[in-house]
């Protein structure tokens, strides 16, 4: 009857501390790598971002569990080569690093894809206080990277009263991905508890947990919040531009939808000289505008920009799982206010079918859609 929610309990360190033990094990080295003492890596190979995106095509898992783990280490190397005040192309993972990483992130977003949650709920990301030694010597905490990731991708963070690195690069990356809410419904139902412990010592426990929950109903006399969390008011930014190049225009969206744009459009229009050019909509959670506006004037040659608040219908909908002769499909299912139903399959998977099975795209959503028809 309802969605599933995910929540990531703030109070607690993020799931992968192991990646980050100084004593015991190999470290990350994200440019963030935590070394023995004593030990040197530079007799290690290194892999660079398009090495890791090979090896996670060549992974067998969902074609969802395979966009996510993308998309995490994406926003991972990014955040590397802005620390490192380098090209993104020129980032490169120790070898040791980039396979822990690489398990972390591909375990990590096989075991979300198969959860089927409708929206990650991460109130706060709290990291601790101090310093730890990387490769290039003694930083503070939070970490370079763990912050350009919480910077571009809007990610609230709190430090906590306890000494050491409670949120790491990969981590933060991890929850970035998800594209989390921030904030809990008035009311839910918690359908599971999931508890992991990490092996580091710190003044609380090393604990992890997260909660599967069913969002209930507020009181009668308050508004109901959208059945998936999205935000009952957008606002649309927009700014007409006719002096820029494609490949900068291109380089502005990107940005904007990394750091959390719920839709970045550009229009062809004509200016009222005459001339061709481009207008750039962007449509923004309330929150996110400050933040995506200094991104437009950073990224693009506008010296302004337009805003109006847009209220929103959204549709109650949720997400489930539909077997086909060649494999089960996510499928959307959504009710219309007169109470009706209607669903679609999800493109990508139904796409990853297809290929394989080398069957026609079509049949493989016919299926689909027969099948929860069915249910």
């Amino acid at each position: 009857e309802h969605e599933h929610e995910h929540e990531h309990e703030h109070e607690h360190e993020h799931e992968h501390e192991h990646e980050h033990e100084h004593e015991h094990e190999h470290e990350h080295e994200h440019e963030h790598e935590h070394e023995h003492a004593g030990h040197h890596h530079h007799h290690h190979e290194h892999r660079g971002p398009a090495d890791i995106a090979r090896i996670i095509d060549a992974t067998d898992m969902t074609e969802g569990a395979r966009a996510l783990a993308h998309k995490t280490f994406d926003i991972l190397a990014a955040a590397e080569a802005k620390a490192h005040a380098v090209p993104l192309d020129k980032v490169h993972f120790h070898e040791v690093g980039a396979i822990d990483s690489i398990v972390d992130i591909v375990a990590a977003s096989v075991l979300l894809d198969s959860l089927h949650i409708a929206r990650a709920i991460v109130p706060v990301l709290v990291d601790g206080h101090g310093t730890i030694r990387c490769q290039h010597g003694i930083i503070p905490v939070p970490a370079p990277a763990t912050l350009n990731v919480c910077t571009a991708r809007g990610l609230p963070l709190r430090q906590a009263d306890v000494e050491g690195e409670l949120v790491t690069p990969t981590g933060a990356a991890l929850v970035a991905a998800l594209d989390p809410a921030f904030t809990l419904p008035e009311r839910y139902l918690v359908r599971t508890v999931g508890i992991g412990a990490g092996k580091r010592t710190y003044e609380r426990p090393s604990l992890l947990r997260a909660l599967l929950i069913d969002e209930l109903p507020g009181d009668a006399s308050a508004a109901r919040p959208s059945a998936d969390m999205t935000p009952a008011q957008v606002v649309k930014l927009e700014c007409d531009i006719d002096d820029s190049t494609s490949e900068v225009l291109a380089y502005a969206a990107e940005a904007l939808r990394e750091a959390g744009a719920r839709e970045v459009h550009w229009l062809p229009i004509f200016t009222k000289k005459g001339r061709p050019a481009y207008q750039l909509q962007v449509i923004a959670s309330p929150e996110d505008v400050e933040r995506l506006e200094l991104i437009i004037f950073r990224e693009t040659s506008t010296i302004g920009i337009r805003r109006v608040a847009m209220d929103r219908t959204v549709l109650a909908r949720g997400l489930e799982r539909v077997e086909t002769p060649w494999g089960e499909v996510t499928l959307k299912r959504v009710t219309l206010p007169d109470g009706t139903e209607r669903c679609a399959p999800e493109y990508d998977e139904c796409a990853a079918i297809a290929r394989a099975a080398q069957v026609p795209l079509q049949q493989v959503m016919d299926a689909a859609r027969a099948a929860a028809l069915g249910k």
